[in-house]
Parts: C-alpha cells; sequence; structure tokens
C-alpha cells in the first residue's frame, strides 16, 4: 500500500500543513458540488504556488506547472488501490480514491 495523504471531504473548505519531501506545504482544498469536482491550492512559506488544480483520477497534481525546488519532491495521485474506480466523486474519494505518494520526480 502507499502512504496517503488523508483529506477530510466532509469539512471542505479547509487546508492543512502537510511536510511532502523535506519541506512545508499548505493544502488547501474545495469541492464544488455541481460539477462534482475537487480541487487543491498550493502554498509554500504563505506564497501561492498553484490555485485550484483539478484532482483528475491517475494524474500527478502540479505536473503541469511543477518547478524544481518550490513544488513537493514527490507525486501526489489521486488513486484506487483497488483497481474499482476511474473517476473521483464524491462519493468514492476518501473511501476507495485517496492521494497517494510516489516518490520522485
Amino acid at each position: 500500500m502507499r502512504d496517503r495523504i488523508i483529506v477530510k471531504k466532509e469539512q471542505m473548505p479547509y487546508g492543512f500543513f502537510i511536510v511532502l519531501g523535506k519541506e512545508k506545504f499548505n493544502l488547501r482544498f474545495s469541492y464544488n458540488q455541481s460539477a462534482d469536482l475537487f480541487t487543491v491550492s498550493l502554498y509554500r512559506e504563505g506564497n501561492l504556488l498553484c490555485a485550484n488544480e483539478p484532482l483528475i483520477y491517475g494524474v500527478p497534481l502540479f505536473r503541469d506547472v511543477y518547478q524544481a525546488g518550490n513544488f513537493p519532491a514527490v507525486n501526489i495521485v489521486p488513486w484506487d488501490e483497488s483497481g474499482e474506480e476511474e473517476t473521483i466523486t464524491w462519493n468514492n474519494f476518501g473511501e476507495r480514491v485517496f492521494l497517494t505518494l510516489e516518490n520522485g520526480r
């Protein structure tokens, strides 16, 4: 089993600090009910690095805006290890689909 970032979807919008690699980041999550879409914003030392990145199943977060030295040195991928899901929905996020951590970029 891969390491996971636990997101409390019932508390959205909300955020928390987390150490990824050797750096401390702030992740802030939101949910758009009409689109059934989760987003995350990434901050480091109070500076916004990426706003409202959509969570897309199987796609590493921040891959289109990644800058070495500024972004987490680990891949964060929404994934279902059971292989049952192919999308992220309110019903499966945090139940079967989790934000998994993969070392290295």
